[in-house]
């Protein structure tokens, strides 16, 4: 369990010994000077922690509460292609500390040894940067050259989240959740369709982990005779408004899963038929036949038994993969770190990395308070988190005065809010928590530095 002495422990070295190391291998410090690596880094991340949208006079008062007295046109001269290769070094070795909080007061989460989910968020740089970050490309002649793409496994029970090293906007999805560790037996991996295939899901079946995922629109369908269907014929000849049918799935794979189904109102339907339409149209193509017939269901498959997980409690376990959409929207709509004031191309990367380096150290200190309440409000914590962004600077990497400054933010972030309770849409956490079930298998959280 995360405490204020392991995540002080975690932060100074990364915020000292590692940043001046960074900045000297870099070639950003060629000599003694009043920068440092440590001065720079905790200048530039706290500053943006505290104020996303800080300009240089902002960040020159932040760097003075740092120590490193500058002007707003000094620091702008630090940022180069050896200052963002520093502040890059620092982020992939904060990538590769993982910090867990006491587990979520959720036992339908506490049936397996961990509830994982695995997502991405990109976010889309200068083209002048396509040579160190390419992108996809597109229909438009700017802004699609170039991007930057961040992988993210999110541990729901502990609150965990591992970053996999930084990668091109153009690499596989699918790729990069391979080669992560994998999961312990027992785990349950909540994951979206790019990160599904066939193959790899009998491969975590031999592994011990379980799978929950929508269900795939085109994919092959099998009864339990061996009758081939399509997924929403399948699903329209049962009674009942719930659906849990063992299936298997693919021609030539035939892997067996659970197709666990609820029919949804005729007006959610529809929506769902308009948005469809009106998306696939602005980017120039159809729907398929056989999305469109899906629309009428929520459907979705599983390799986790009847006997540990109902249809009810799967198809609301399901919607907790959308709780990583969640913290991707804290980082992009609070933390800002696909928005910067500059158009220089180094001075804008030196500003994703830092933000991104911002945005996993403010986890780490959620995880101080927040985490064993499942209604906690993480966009008000997170608030918190920026309030005492300059209290965290005036620390300076300082052990003592580290733990001094997380104290008072652990007792400020007890007082953060909750989330509104819903009658009419009620938030995943509140659902998760009426589902009431029991806890067979207890889960144990630690404080991991890696």
């Amino acid at each position: 369990m995360v405490t204020v002495a392991c995540l002080a422990a975690a932060l100074q070295p990364l915020l000292t010994t590692v940043a001046d190391a960074a900045a000297r291998e870099s070639g950003m410090i060629e000599r003694q000077g009043k920068v440092t690596g440590a001065t720079f880094v905790q200048t530039l991340v706290f500053g943006w922690l505290g104020r996303p949208d800080a300009s240089l006079s902002q960040l020159a008062q932040v760097a003075a509460t740092c120590g490193l007295p500058i002007s707003p046109q000094g620091l702008d001269a630090r940022f180069t292609a050896a200052a963002a290769t520093c502040l890059k070094t620092v982020l992939a070795a904060a990538m590769r500390q993982v910090l867990a909080a006491a587990p979520v007061a959720l036992p339908v989460l506490r049936r397996f040894t961990g509830v994982s989910v695995w997502d991405s968020t990109t976010v889309t740089l200068p083209d002048a940067l396509a040579a160190v970050w390419p992108g996809c490309g597109g229909r438009v002649a700017t802004h699609t050259r170039a991007a930057l793409k961040v992988q993210v496994r999110w541990e729901l029970t502990t609150g965990a989240l591992e970053l996999a090293e930084v990668q091109a906007g153009r690499a596989s999805d699918r790729a990069a959740a391979d080669r992560a560790a994998p999961l312990p037996a027992g785990a349950l991996r909540l994951t979206d369709l790019g990160y599904v295939s066939l193959a790899r899901l009998s491969d975590l079946t031999a592994q011990g982990v379980f799978v929950l995922c929508r269900l795939p629109a085109h994919v092959a369908v099998f009864d339990g005779r061996g009758r081939r269907w399509t997924a929403a014929a399948l699903l329209n000849r049962q009674g009942g408004a719930t659906v849990d049918l063992p299936v298997t799935l693919g021609v030539a794979e035939r892997t067996p899963v659970r197709l666990v189904a609820r029919r949804v109102a005729p007006a959610v339907a529809a929506r769902r038929r308009r948005a469809w339409r009106t998306a696939a149209k602005r980017e120039g193509r159809a729907v398929s036949r056989e999305r469109l017939a899906l629309a009428d269901w929520d459907a979705s498959i599983t390799t986790v038994p009847t006997a540990q997980l109902s249809a009810t409690e799967a198809l609301t376990l399901v919607r907790a993969r959308w709780q990583v959409e969640l913290l991707f929207k804290l980082w992009k709509s609070h933390g800002r770190i696909d928005e910067w004031r500059s158009g220089q191309p180094w001075r804008i990367l030196c500003e994703v990395y830092a933000k991104l380096l911002a945005m996993l150290i403010q986890h780490w200190c959620l995880l101080l308070r927040c985490w064993a309440d499942p209604a906690r409000s993480l966009v008000k914590a997170a608030a918190v988190v920026r309030q005492h962004a300059l209290i965290l600077a005036t620390a300076r990497g300082q052990q003592r005065r580290l733990q001094a400054a997380l104290t008072t933010l652990r007792e400020a972030l007890a007082a953060a809010g909750r989330l509104t309770t819903r009658r009419a849409r009620p938030s995943t956490a509140h659902l998760l928590l009426a589902l009431g079930a029991a806890d067979p298998v207890p889960h144990q959280a630690e404080c991991l530095a890696a």
